[in-house]
């Protein structure tokens, strides 16, 4: 469509190209036009649709004299066919050439007669044992359609005649080259393509084999291993490819070197190909990407939509390829190893199993096609297609020895998958295609040793759950198997087995980055994403049961008891006016109420304290990843480069290292965190939490709380100097004199500093405290400054006065029915956590070296929080292959949950302690 010509009958003036031309019509006498369009000619044997002249066969056409001046007249000269010359006309009529041998052989004549048969353009002697009568038909199986192909009808049957009767070597490759085209079906009814090659193949063991391969016959293509059963297993893990490969060496040592010999559809050699340079993708992209698939190691994939109209002007001639590895023997001469070949289309008939997943049923062949765009041609091979066959996914396959410590690999494995393609419009159709190299390892050994990790583990968490479980029977000082205690322990259960998934996980994937990335004489090889979905449920299980300990441990924080004891004592006294009497009396000096409205802002701001910033690991981890490089390591190839090239290829990123490199970052920008805060911010800078018990001491107020029905902490803020509530002068002199250690010491003991404890109190205790719990918890205070319900205040009041002085009074032993002890914890009592002595008598009031009380803060519960972090990082980076968005999320539910912490813990601490919500800023 972007040049012109002249019509038929019509010469050629002038022509500068493109619309650029002149025509002229030839005159009666001279009808024609030369071959060149640019001269009139008479024509004696007639005119051919385009105005030409045209000539019989075996004859050439003459339109100019040896000089190169044109003929009046053209003339059509018969070509010499006897026994001197033996000549006939090529295929463009224009020369005489030497006549096809078999001419010679059967008729010492170019004329192929009767009794004679012509096939092909062969011709043979009808006195020959000619092989059966071939089938031209194919039938494409995923469209349904059976058709006869005009290559096939044209050549088949010459092809297997000269191939079985001369073992002719580009014949018996052109029949080859046909029965792949026909997906080397094997039908025991009918004469295919496949079913010619195999007869031959079977008759001629005279010729001997090739290389001292059996399946490989002299003068014939090789297109199959054999159809044995176990074959396939024998052929792909019976011997060792021999030469080794690394990660870390020589070209030779760090390439696949494959080699292809390529032929065309009539058999010939064409040339060996290496396969770098992109010759099976048919994707294109830049020589260094393509380059990259035969990097060992390196998993490659690529995929993309070619449009037919593309496919059928690139590979209008389908080419052949027979494949190799190419190798250095021991002494260093060039070897080749053929590489097998699985062709999914394979067509089996009722002798065959049909293929499956066991390789013992695999029958390999070794000849493959990229696109046959010429046996769908139907009655005329200058047409278009009818149908048309691409090898729409390829994947090379390196399976590595098992304990193979210095790079040794099984025979490499070719699987194709073919797409029958009906044309209809090329220009809109498309087709996807894609292509593959990938490295695989028997996982089995792998997976024993991680279900018996599973196993023992998960059987140290059911004994673990269980002491949990008893420690929890004995704080709520119930001994009696009911189920809420089945279910508590269900909870623990969860939580401990969320811990071994995620040890498990983090184990996996921190092994698989260090093993992989690390070696240099390649000893394993990544697990394929098919042998992921293991590793990815353990950490969906890991995610959901923390995910359930986690709130587990939000409902239980948002449910302790707890109650500041204010030790402030009235000094003096006032004049206070009696209602109704108009009388004044005096009265004890109300005591402030501002030292526990400011202790309970402060344990309200401590109560989603961390022991690292959230911000900041969330956006230290995404900057390591993403601007340092990082998430390379999780490419699937054999580099461990942080930077890459952007004009370099990208493998594809591995779940299990994706999970493993996130995991690492977020353990040690939490530990380093956790280091910098314990020896330097919390020592030098600012300590929230000892802080608040140094904050407790100078206000005079204990915080008494409990966690537990029997089981709690208490903070002992009895001041040394016997009130708080003093100017600043006096507060001056205080903290001067006690700085000079003129006062006693802080500790609930005399003569110690222990102002933490753990706290074991008994039955009567509790119900004493219930007791008086019900009515401070009967109403939360005032619903307004003012108006508010005289009866209800008061009753609160009083309530809250009497919790204050029973639990004072308790602390300094006044109720010798509810008395304490004071003890150390054993040691074994530390580590399991829990307490061998039940308060049965007296409460038991544990030393506390550290500042246990925070367990029922966010600060105590750092690892169940940081844990669960990386799973929700892990899971939403897993499913969205996007670090930023994992990042991004994982954040938003930090504030998400941190938000209803602080809202819910607010509410649940007006509740128990009447301080008023308003006063909780």
């Amino acid at each position: 469509g972007s040049s012109c010509v002249c019509q038929p009958g019509y010469r050629m003036v002038s022509s500068n190209g493109g619309s650029s031309i002149v025509c002229e019509k030839c005159p009666e006498n001279m009808s024609g036009v030369t071959q060149d369009g640019w001269n009139c000619i008479v024509c004696p044997k007639g005119l051919t649709p385009e105005g030409k002249c045209k000539c019989l066969n075996n004859e050439i056409l003459v339109e100019r004299s040896l000089d190169g001046v044109l003929l009046n007249e053209a003339s059509c000269i018969l070509c010499n066919g006897s026994e001197q010359s033996f000549s006939a006309s090529d295929a463009s009529g224009h020369r005489c050439v030497r006549c096809e041998q078999t001419f010679i052989n059967v008729s010492k004549s170019c004329d192929c007669s009767s009794p004679n048969i012509l096939t092909g353009g062969l011709c043979f002697s009808s006195s020959e044992s000619f092989p059966p009568k071939g089938v031209a038909t194919l039938r494409f199986a995923q469209l349904g359609i059976t058709l006869t192909s005009a290559w096939f009808l044209k050549n088949l049957q010459s092809s297997a005649s000269a191939c079985w009767l001369y073992s002719n070597l580009t014949a018996c490759q052109a029949l080859g080259n046909m029965c792949v085209m026909n997906m080397n079906s094997l039908s025991s009814s009918g004469t295919d393509a496949c079913s010619l090659f195999q007869y031959i193949y079977v008759n001629t063991a005279r010729l001997g084999v090739v290389h001292s391969i059996t399946f490989w016959r002299h003068n014939l293509p090789w297109l199959y291993y054999g159809d044995q059963p176990g074959l396939a297993s024998q052929v792909l893990e019976a011997n060792h490819f021999p030469t080794i490969f690394s990660f870390k060496g020589t070209e030779k040592d760090v390439k696949l070197r494959f080699i292809a010999a390529s032929f065309d559809a009539e058999g010939n050699f064409l040339k060996w190909l290496s396969l770098e340079g992109g010759v099976l993708q048919l994707c294109p992209d830049t020589q260094t990407k393509l380059n990259a698939a035969y990097t060992f190691g390196t998993t490659y994939q690529q995929s993309c939509k070619i449009s037919v109209s593309k496919i059928l002007l690139d590979f209008a001639n389908p080419v052949f390829y027979d494949l190799f590895l190419e190798y250095n023997g021991d002494n260093g001469q060039q070897n080749l190893w053929a590489v097998p070949v699985l062709n999914l289309n394979l067509q089996y008939s009722e002798m065959f199993i049909n293929q499956g997943s066991n390789m013992n049923n695999w029958l390999l062949t070794r000849r493959f096609f990229l696109v046959d765009a010429l046996s769908g041609k139907e009655n005329d091979l200058g047409k278009a297609p009818r149908v048309i066959r691409i090898a729409s996914k390829i994947t090379i396959s390196i399976r590595l020895v098992s304990h193979s410590q210095r790079g040794t690999i099984y025979p490499p494995l070719v699987t194709i998958a073919y797409t029958d393609l009906l044309v209809q419009n090329p220009e809109t159709q498309s087709v996807m295609v894609s292509f593959s190299v990938s490295y695989e390892m028997d996982q089995s050994e792998a997976q024993i040793q991680t279900d018996i990790a599973l196993g023992v583990l998960g059987g140290l968490a059911v004994l673990w759950s269980l002491l949990k479980t008893a420690a929890w029977k004995r704080r709520t000082g119930s001994s009696i198997i009911d189920l809420q205690t089945v279910l508590k322990f269900l909870l623990f259960y969860a939580g401990d087995l969320a811990n071994v998934f995620f040890i498990i996980t983090v184990g996996t994937g921190i092994y698989w980055l260090v093993f992989f990335k690390a070696q240099q004489f390649v000893s394993v090889f990544l697990p394929l994403p098919s042998q992921e979905e293991d590793f990815v449920t353990y950490v969906a299980c890991a995610f959901s049961l923390k995910a359930l300990q986690f709130l587990q441990l939000l409902v239980s924080q948002l449910s302790v008891d707890i109650f500041f004891i204010d030790w402030e004592r009235p000094k003096g006294k006032v004049l206070k006016a009696i209602e109704g009497e108009g009388v004044a009396k005096s009265a004890a000096a109300p005591v402030s109420i501002w030292r526990t409205y400011f202790i309970a802002n402060e344990w309200n701001e401590i109560q989603t304290v961390r022991k690292i910033n959230p911000l900041f690991q969330v956006l230290a981890v995404l900057f390591f990843l993403e601007v340092v490089g990082f998430s390379n390591l999780a490419l699937m190839d054999s580099s461990s480069s942080l930077p890459r090239s952007s004009e370099s290829y990208v493998a594809p990123r591995s779940r299990v290292l994706r999970f493993g490199v996130a995991a690492a970052l977020w353990l040690t920008i939490a530990l380093l965190q956790v280091i910098f805060f314990s020896l330097f911010y919390e020592r030098f800078v600012e300590d929230k939490i000892s802080q608040f018990v140094d904050l407790c001491c100078m206000s005079n107020i204990s915080v008494f709380l409990l966690s537990h029905s029997c089981f709690g902490y208490y903070i002992h803020g009895r001041s040394v100097h016997g009130h708080a509530d003093t100017n600043m002068e006096e507060m001056n002199l205080n903290l001067k004199r006690e700085a000079e250690n003129l006062c006693s010491q802080r500790g609930l003991l005399p003569n110690t500093d222990g102002q933490t404890f753990q706290v074991s109190i008994s039955r009567r205790m509790r119900l004493h405290y219930d007791r008086i719990h019900q009515t401070l918890t009967r109403k939360h205070g005032p619903a307004r400054f003012l108006d508010s319900a005289a009866n209800t205040f008061e009753q609160s009041t009083r309530a809250y006065n009497t919790m204050n002085k029973f639990l004072s009074s308790f602390i300094d032993h006044v109720h010798k029915e509810m008395d304490y002890i004071v003890k150390d914890k054993l040691l074994l009592e530390r580590i399991l956590g829990m307490e061998f002595m039940e308060p049965i008598e007296k409460s038991i009031f544990y030393n506390d070296e550290g500042h246990s009380f925070s367990e029922v803060l966010y600060y105590g519960s750092e690892t169940t929080l940081l844990i669960f972090d990386i799973l929700v990082f892990s899971v939403v980076d897993l499913a969205s292959q996007s670090f930023v968005l994992a990042a991004i999320l994982t954040y938003l539910q930090q504030e998400v949950f941190r938000f209803i912490r602080n809202t819910l813990g607010q509410k649940n601490l007006a509740s128990k302690t009447l301080v008023d919500e308003r006063f909780l800023i």
